[in-house]
C-alpha cells in the first residue's frame, strides 16, 4: 500500500538566479547561475548526481523541446535527462520526477532545474501564438485573456458571498502592497519597491477589479534543487537538513465546466490537491501547523481564494483574515514571504523552484531581513492554466525529525 513521499526525500542544496530582465544573459547562463549556486549549496560533486529534470515551458525560449540543453550547458556526465512540462506547475513537476527517482531507490542523488527566458519572447504577457499551448488557446477560446479570466473569479465570489466590490478592491490591494512589501527584502527579486494600498486602488484597470498592481509580471530566471535520501544526506556530513513532506498534484477532470455545483468562486483542483497533501504530511491543522506559504500569485485575486482552497482561511472569511494582517510577514501564516509572483514574475518552468527556494532558506535561517521566526513547515502552490481549467501543485517541506 501506497505510503507517500513523507521525509524520504532530503534537500541538499538548492540555487537561484536574480528574476528579472535579463537581457545580459541567455537561458544558458541562467541555468548555470542557479546552477553553480546550488551544487556548491550541496557540498558534492557534479559527478555524484545520478538524474536530472529540467523544466521549461514555452517554445519560445529557444532552449527547445527536448532535455538536451540542460545535458551541455551544465556538462553534465552523461546521465539520463529528462525535459517536463506542466504548464505553470512546470518547475515543481521537475521536483516531483527527482524527488520521486531518489524515494524510488532508483538514483542516489538527482537533480531538479528550471528555467525561462521569457522577455526575450517580446510578448508582452505570456506567449499566446508560437508556443502549442498558446496556438490551441488562440483556437480555442480567441478572445480569452488570463487577466479576463481570473478577474471573473472576483465577480463570482461577491456573487456568492455577498462582497461588495470596494472590499475585495481594498483586501486584493492589500494582498499586493503586503507582497511588494516583502520584495523589498529580497536582493533577487525583479521589482523590490514597496507599493502602497492607495496606490494599488488608484492604478490602471486591466481587468475589473484588478489593476496593474493585482497582475503579475513578465520576467527571466532559474532555479534548482537537489535531492537524496536522509540516509545519504547524513552520510554527507547533513544535519538540521529539510526534507519533503508531501508533493501532491490535481488535475482538472472537467468538471468546472459540465454546469454542476461548481460556481466560479475557487479553484477545485486547490481544495482537493490541499486535502491530499495535508494527509501526506500528517498535517491536521493547517491554519495553526503551516509556518508559512508561497502560493501562486499570477493575480491578486488568485492568492485571495486560494487561501480558502488550501483550508485556512473559512469560505467567505478571507477578507477578515488578509485586513486582520493574517497573511502579512509577521501574521499568522506569512505568504509571499519572498514577494511572490508579483515581484519576481512568472519565468514558468522556474517558478515552483523559486518558491521551494524561499521555504529552504526560511527553514535553514539564511533568508536575512525577511527571516521568521522558527518556521517548522513551508508549504508552496503551483496552479497553472484557467479557473475553469487547471493544474495545481502542492509542496510541503521541512526540518527532518
Amino acid at each position: 500500500m501506497a505510503t507517500g513521499i513523507k521525509d524520504k526525500v532530503a534537500i541538499i542544496g538548492m540555487g537561484c538566479t536574480k528574476f528579472g530582465e535579463r537581457w545580459d544573459v541567455g537561458a544558458e547562463e541562467l541555468m548555470l547561475e542557479a546552477y553553480e549556486e546550488c551544487l556548491k549549496d550541496a557540498g558534492i560533486e557534479q559527478n555524484d548526481i545520478g538524474a536530472a529534470w529540467f523544466g521549461t515551458c514555452m517554445d519560445e525560449v529557444n532552449v527547445g523541446k527536448t532535455a538536451m540543453p540542460l545535458a551541455t550547458t551544465l556538462r553534465l556526465p552523461m546521465i539520463p535527462v529528462t525535459r517536463v512540462e506542466n504548464y505553470c506547475a512546470t518547475g515543481t513537476e521537475a521536483f516531483r520526477g527527482a524527488c520521486y527517482a531518489v524515494a524510488s531507490g532508483a538514483y542516489d542523488i538527482c537533480l531538479a532545474l528550471g528555467v525561462e527566458k521569457l522577455k526575450d519572447t517580446g510578448y508582452g504577457g505570456l506567449p499566446g501564438g508560437g508556443s502549442s499551448t498558446g496556438s490551441l488557446l488562440w483556437q480555442w477560446w480567441p478572445n480569452l485573456t488570463a487577466p479576463g479570466s481570473f478577474a471573473q473569479l472576483a465577480s463570482a465570489y461577491c456573487a456568492k458571498y455577498k462582497v461588495k466590490d470596494q472590499d475585495l478592491k481594498r483586501a486584493i490591494a492589500h494582498i499586493s502592497a503586503k507582497s511588494h512589501a516583502n520584495g523589498v527584502l529580497n536582493p533577487k527579486a525583479h521589482l523590490q519597491k514597496k507599493v502602497t494600498e492607495d496606490q494599488i486602488m488608484a492604478s490602471p484597470i486591466i481587468a475589473h477589479p484588478l489593476g496593474l498592481f493585482d497582475c503579475c509580471g513578465v520576467s527571466d530566471g532559474s532555479a534548482c534543487a537537489i535531492v537524496t535520501t536522509p540516509e545519504i544526506a547524513k552520510k554527507l556530513g547533513k544535519k538540521d537538513f529539510v526534507t519533503v513532506k508531501a508533493l501532491q498534484l490535481a488535475l482538472s477532470s472537467g468538471q468546472e465546466t459540465a454546469f454542476n455545483e461548481w460556481d466560479g468562486d475557487h479553484f477545485m483542483t486547490t481544495t482537493h490537491c490541499s486535502k491530499k497533501a495535508y494527509a501526506e504530511a500528517g498535517v491536521t491543522d493547517p491554519r495553526k501547523e503551516i509556518s508559512m506559504m508561497e502560493v501562486h500569485d499570477c493575480f491578486s485575486i488568485t492568492e485571495f481564494v486560494t487561501y480558502e482552497d488550501l483550508h485556512i482561511s473559512e469560505r467567505g472569511k478571507a477578507i477578515k483574515d488578509i485586513m486582520d494582517g493574517f497573511y502579512d510577514l509577521d501574521g499568522g501564516v506569512p505568504c509571499q514571504v519572498d514577494g511572490g509572483l508579483k515581484c519576481f514574475g512568472h519565468p514558468i518552468g522556474a517558478s515552483g523552484l523559486r518558491m521551494l527556494y524561499e521555504m529552504y532558506l526560511q527553514l535553514h535561517g539564511r533568508a536575512d531581513k525577511r527571516q521568521l521566526e522558527n518556521p517548522k513547515l513551508g508549504l508552496t502552490h503551483n496552479l497553472g492554466g484557467f479557473p475553469f481549467q487547471n493544474i495545481c501543485s502542492i509542496s510541503i517541506i521541512g526540518k527532518y525529525e
